[in-house]
């Protein structure tokens, strides 16, 4: 089944995006929420941030931007519309709540811009594309939580908005391999090029 799924994809879906000249580097949602298994949203996702951490430490002596996200709510949720209304966890991410924090390890830079949002897209309702627009941006590299949420959702405005976009593998991550896996290979069919840390290093460290 595997294989005729691989087939089937090849024979429409087998672009290439590349790289772009000039990149930037999102760190989606890597909030406190994910990590304490006290949380409804709990993804063990420690591996991915690790990796995003590489990447950005990467991106950083590359001198390439990079640019946090996060979710954050009035007191009142009345800015969380539909999409509050529809998942409870999102209550969460109301301004001041601990699981909104960041988790150990990351802390914005001085230099970092962090982008806060109400919906599962970075784009969706901020400034990112009228910013990576300013800054000359052509690429975006994606990493962050979750693979089937917001970084999904990034990935189609990310393209839509005219950016090559790539999503990093490695340091991406969900509560469950399953909407994990067959949202990367969606990406990779449709909408972005899904590659290694690896990979990604040597780019930027090629730049």
């Amino acid at each position: 089944m595997s294989d005729d799924l691989d087939a089937n994809y090849a024979r429409a879906y087998h672009g290439q995006a590349g790289f772009g000249r000039r990149p930037a580097l999102l760190l989606i949602d890597f909030v406190q929420a994910y990590f304490d298994p006290a949380s409804d949203l709990f993804a063990g996702v420690e591996d991915a941030l690790a990796s995003a951490l590489r990447v950005r430490a990467a991106a950083r002596a590359a001198g390439v931007p990079v640019i946090l996200t996060n979710v954050v709510y009035h007191p009142s949720a009345i800015d969380g519309g539909r999409f509050f209304q529809k998942a409870p966890p999102l209550r969460y991410f109301i301004k001041g709540s601990p699981l909104g924090a960041w988790p150990a390890g990351l802390e914005p830079a001085e230099d970092e811009l962090v982008i806060s949002k109400q919906y599962p897209s970075a784009f969706f309702g901020t400034s990112l594309a009228a910013t990576l627009t300013a800054l000359g941006v052509d690429n975006v590299i994606l990493t962050g939580v979750t693979t089937s949420g917001c970084v999904r959702a990034t990935c189609v405005d990310a393209m839509s908005h005219g950016f090559i976009t790539t999503v990093v593998r490695d340091a991406v991550g969900d509560r469950h391999p399953g909407p994990h896996e067959a949202n990367l290979f969606d990406m990779q069919a449709k909408y972005a090029d899904v590659v290694s840390e690896a990979a990604i290093i040597a780019h930027l460290a090629s730049l």
